[in-house]
């Protein structure tokens, strides 16, 4: 067993009937429910979490929220340390040494409260006693922001940030705010880790044409002249901070909601580098397209970016934002360092077909590769030997279940959800750091054990049509007819003299050729031949014909977006080239009124998506980073409709 002696690993599950703990006595050994462990049947669990140290677990079940001692040896019991009155919360965080929770709900006006509840709490876990509550309206950037000792709390209000000294074991330090930093509607604050007092992170979105900034200090040296480092940039609607492990360097993953070149329906992304000795650049890419995947090695030194239209491009960064090893081009859009950065998994997951690497990082080898389709939840275990792959609703409703791998590619355990429940949530217990040694990696094959799950078919699909022509046998002999279609317009090659004069249609796109990127859709034409089917396709097809078979199969919800997002990539071109073939001359009588009325329904229309996008997140489902920085536009939308109306 690769984990330190006397520590048991330990796996939350969160299903549509409880929420309980597994674990495994070694890697051939299963992962179970053992008697000592806690299990709560509930049908209302929204979140679980553990504590960074792991000596916590808690959850929500629909009445309160309890919070569960974590038993050091294994095999004792997980006492409750205490039970929390929020019977609507939705998220949980645990402060970084685990001594306060962080509860959020969806804000809500009442009869009683017309001015609304404070929805963001921090209790004291050591009393269960309620320290802190405001009322947070910001569902995507809820969580407060703490330093690493827990002497400094602060968080963003009508963008304006708010510090919070705390003396070491004084709730009174909630009370009243010790410090301020200025700024407008849409700011971020983020604390580094590490160093005590922080470096912190303060980013204020730019307003009629200045540009965005986001602003380095030192605490509690806050002042304007008192920056450590400074960057500024023009695109960024919205903004992502990533600190490394040690507190020195800073990520900034900056996007915009529209690319006005109009290369990309999800906007324009860029990735900025600022160091807390005042060095800032732009971290450059070598391809054009999004970026999917910003993520730190735990060492603090090195960062990988996935990035660039499919197949996309991942690249291994130093300090110096300087290439130091390229991983080439793959259908790949996730990266995940194990806990010590030695290892390194970069995956296609979402929408693509669920391929995956793991690299030797000092090495710079390629160590297995595997197919993981259908995979919504990826997380590495403390000991970096293990990681655990599930298939959760609401993402995926059919073949739910998780399955934990060692690092070689090898199969340690498999666990599928039985038929009418549903997994929602997984994740490992958190240990301390140097809890676990860093594992050797080696190229050694790990025995593992079989899936029971068939392995998809790695042929490429043939229509019945191409398929009988090759037999040399008539389509219009052996295939049914289409009402509504003459029987050889199945494709066949006596069609292609009668259709010479026929003007041609909209190009047709096929989703899984390029694994849903609609770029990469738009620049290599799917081959009239052969249409590959992944196997999460076929997994899908399969079981909803069990189920359903007098219904056409439909494809999951992510996939569905994803096409609806795809076609209107294609279409919104040909409508703009359209509109602007329309357009009145610049004297004809109510061009300025129609217009405006165009602009006023684009507008609503991107509303109305909003709206659907947050009826989605309000029932569980985890959205998609340009959909969450979607809904973060909401204000400006309103304010630019509020805007239209009242113009003359």
């Amino acid at each position: 067993m690769a984990a330190a002696e006397n520590v048991v690993p330990t796996l939350a599950l969160r299903s549509s009937v409880a929420v309980e703990l597994w674990s495994s006595a070694g890697p051939k050994l299963p992962f179970e429910h053992k008697s000592n462990l806690p299990r709560e049947e509930t049908k209302s669990s929204r979140s679980i979490c553990f504590s960074p140290d792991g000596r916590y677990f808690a959850y929500s079940n629909g009445l309160d929220v309890k919070v569960l001692e974590a038993c050091k040896d294994g095999a004792g019991t997980w006492p409750v340390q205490c039970s929390l009155p929020r019977p609507k919360a939705f998220y949980l965080k645990f402060s970084p040494r685990g001594n306060y929770l962080c509860t959020w709900e969806h804000y809500a006006i009442t009869k009683d409260r017309p001015e609304g509840s404070p929805n963001l709490l921090v209790y004291d876990v050591n009393t269960g006693t309620e320290v802190f509550a405001i009322v947070q309206k910001n569902q995507a950037d809820w969580e407060p922001s703490w330093s690493s000792d827990e002497s400094i709390f602060a968080l963003v209000v009508g963008g304006e940030a708010l510090f919070y000294d705390l003396p070491e074991g004084a709730a009174k330090g909630f009370e009243t705010t010790s410090r301020k930093i200025g700024g407008s509607r849409g700011a971020l604050l983020s604390l580094g880790p590490g160093h005590c007092p922080p470096f912190l992170a303060f980013y204020n979105p730019g307003a009629k044409g200045a540009p965005s900034m986001c602003k380095l200090y030192k605490y509690p040296a806050l002042a304007q002249n008192q920056t450590v480092a400074c960057k500024s940039f023009f695109q960024a609607d919205r903004v992502e901070m990533l600190w490394n492990k040690r507190g020195t360097g800073l990520l900034l993953l900056t996007s915009t909601e529209v690319d006005k070149s109009g290369a990309s329906y999800y906007g324009n992304q860029a990735v900025h580098f600022m160091a807390t000795k005042g060095d800032t650049c732009s971290v450059p890419l070598s391809k054009e397209g999004p970026v999917h995947c910003v993520k730190w090695s735990p060492k603090a030194t090195e960062f990988v970016v996935v990035y660039g239209f499919m197949p996309s491009k991942a690249a291994l960064y130093n300090l110096k934002c300087d290439v130091i090893f390229d991983f080439g081009e793959g259908p790949r859009n996730c990266a995940y360092f194990n806990p010590f950065g030695n290892i390194i998994v970069l995956a296609g997951f979402g929408n693509l077909p669920g391929a995956v690497e793991v690299w030797d990082v000092p090495k710079r080898e390629k160590l297995a590769s595997l197919k993981l389709a259908d995979t919504t939840v990826f997380e590495w275990h403390p000991n970096g030997e293990w990681f655990v792959t599930a298939t959760t609703a609401p993402r995926l409703r059919i073949s739910n279940g998780f399955k934990v791998y060692h690092y070689s590619g090898a199969l340690l355990h498999e666990t599928m959800w039985p038929k009418g429940q549903e997994l929602l949530g997984i994740e490992w217990q958190q240990y301390a750091d140097q809890t676990f040694p860093e594992p050797k990696i080696t190229k050694a094959k790990h025995e593992g054990i079989k899936s029971s799950q068939p392995e998809a078919s790695k042929k490429a699909y043939t229509p019945p049509h191409l398929r009988l022509l090759k037999e040399g046998k008539n389509p219009e002999k052996y295939l049914p007819s289409i009402p509504g279609l003459a029987p050889a317009s199945a494709g066949g090659a006596n069609n292609k003299k009668n259709n010479k004069n026929k003007p041609k249609g909209p190009r047709r796109d096929v989703n899984s050729v390029n694994g849903g990127d609609p770029a990469s859709a738009t620049a290599t034409a799917p081959a009239a031949e052969t249409v590959t089917v992944t196997g999460e396709e076929q997994q899908i097809s399969q079981t909803q014909q069990q189920h359903t078979p007098r219904t056409r199969p439909q494809a999951p919800r992510y996939q569905q977006q994803n096409a609806a997002d795809q076609q209107r990539h294609h279409q919104e071109p040909h409508q703009q080239q359209q509109q602007q073939q329309q357009k009145p001359h610049p004297q004809a009588n109510g061009q300025n009124s129609s217009e405006k009325e165009r602009k006023i329904r684009t507008v609503a229309k991107k509303l109305s998506d909003i709206k659907k996008l947050k009826s989605r997140q309000g029932q569980g489902e985890s959205l998609e980073l340009n959909q969450l920085n979607k809904i973060k536009m909401e204000a400006s939308y309103l304010d630019e409709l509020k805007a239209l109306k009242l113009s003359d």
